[in-house]
C-alpha cells in the first residue's frame, strides 16, 4: 500500500515502524490554522488499514511537539456565531481524539519540545510518551478564557486521575520534562538526539511482536477503560480464539521451542 502524502507532515515507513513528523515549525506545530489535523487523520486511516505497519510514532519537527490552536488567529475565529463555532469544532480538531480512539496499533509521542494546550492533549490520546528534555506540558486553555474542546478532559483525568487533571485543567500551568515523567505523563526522558533513536528502539521491540496480536491487545485495552468485566471477558475469549488459530501463533510456538526469534507476517 503507497504512502499518504500529507501537506503539513512528512511520513516515513521502517520496518514496519511509520513515522509521522509534524512540520510547521513556522507556528510552533498549531494543530489549527494548518493541515496538521488531516494529516494525523490520514495517516491513522492508513495505518489501520495497512498490515505493513505495527507501530505509529507521532513528533514534531523545530522548537515545540505542538503549540496546540493558533492563538495569533484565535481572535478572528472567535468572532464567528457560536454554532458555526461549535461546528467548526466537530469537523476540525474532534477529529483527531476520534481517529486516535479507534486506531488499531499503538500510537507513540515522541515529544521533541513544549506540547501546550491541544498539543499536550494530542500527546494524552496517544498509548505511550517519551519526551526529551526540552518537552514541556500544560492544559493551558483556561489561561484564554476557554477550555479544552478537543476532548483533552477525557484523557487527562484517565491517564493521571481527577485530582492531577484538577490541578492542571484549573492553573495552566507549565510541567517541564522531569516532572512529567514524575506525573506519570511521560514514560521515559531523554536527552534532545536521543530521543527519536529511543523512540524508534521501543516501537521495533512492539513491531517485532505478532502483529495481529498488538492488535488484539491494543483494542482490549481501549475496551477495558468502557466495558463492565463480564463483557471485557467475553470479547478476550472471541480476541483468544482468533489468535490461536493464526499462522503467527504456531510460529511463536515453534520460535519459542527452538530458543529463537519468531519470523511473524501478520497471519
Amino acid at each position: 500500500m503507497n504512502l499518504p502524502q500529507p501537506t503539513d507532515s512528512v511520513l516515513e515507513l521502517r520496518d514496519r515502524v511509520a513515522l509521522l513528523t509534524f512540520r510547521r515549525d513556522d507556528v510552533r506545530n498549531a494543530l489549527s490554522s494548518t493541515e496538521l489535523t488531516s494529516d494525523i487523520i490520514a495517516t491513522l486511516a492508513w495505518a489501520n488499514a495497512s498490515p505493513d505497519v505495527s507501530v505509529l510514532i507521532l513528533t514534531g519537527a523545530g522548537s515545540a511537539f505542538s503549540a496546540g490552536g493558533n492563538i495569533k488567529t484565535m481572535g478572528e475565529r472567535s468572532k464567528a456565531p457560536a454554532f458555526e463555532l461549535q461546528q467548526n469544532y466537530k469537523r476540525g480538531i474532534q477529529r483527531i481524539p476520534l481517529a486516535l480512539q479507534e486506531a488499531e496499533i499503538p500510537v507513540l509521542a515522541a515529544v521533541n519540545g513544549p506540547a501546550i494546550g491541544a498539543g499536550f492533549d494530542l500527546a494524552n490520546m496517544c498509548d505511550i510518551r517519551i519526551g526529551s528534555t526540552n518537552a514541556a506540558f500544560g492544559e493551558t486553555f483556561v489561561n484564554l478564557g476557554i477550555i479544552a474542546g478537543d476532548g483533552g478532559a477525557w484523557f487527562l483525568q484517565r491517564l493521571l486521575g481527577y485530582q492531577r487533571a484538577a490541578e492542571l485543567t484549573f492553573t495552566g500551568r507549565i510541567v517541564k520534562a522531569e516532572e512529567a515523567r514524575q506525573l506519570g505523563i511521560l514514560l521515559e526522558v531523554t536527552e534532545p538526539d536521543a530521543l527519536l533513536p529511543r523512540a524508534r528502539d521501543l516501537a521495533q521491540k512492539i513491531a517485532a511482536k505478532p502483529p495481529l496480536a498488538v492488535r488484539y491487545a491494543k483494542r482490549l485495552l481501549k475496551l477495558a477503560q468502557q466495558q463492565p468485566l463480564p463483557e471485557h471477558l467475553e470479547v478476550c475469549s472471541s480476541y483468544q480464539a482468533l489468535c490461536h488459530k493464526t499462522q503467527d501463533h504456531a510460529e511463536a510456538l515453534v520460535a519459542f521451542f527452538e530458543k529463537r526469534q519468531g519470523k511473524f507476517g501478520g497471519s
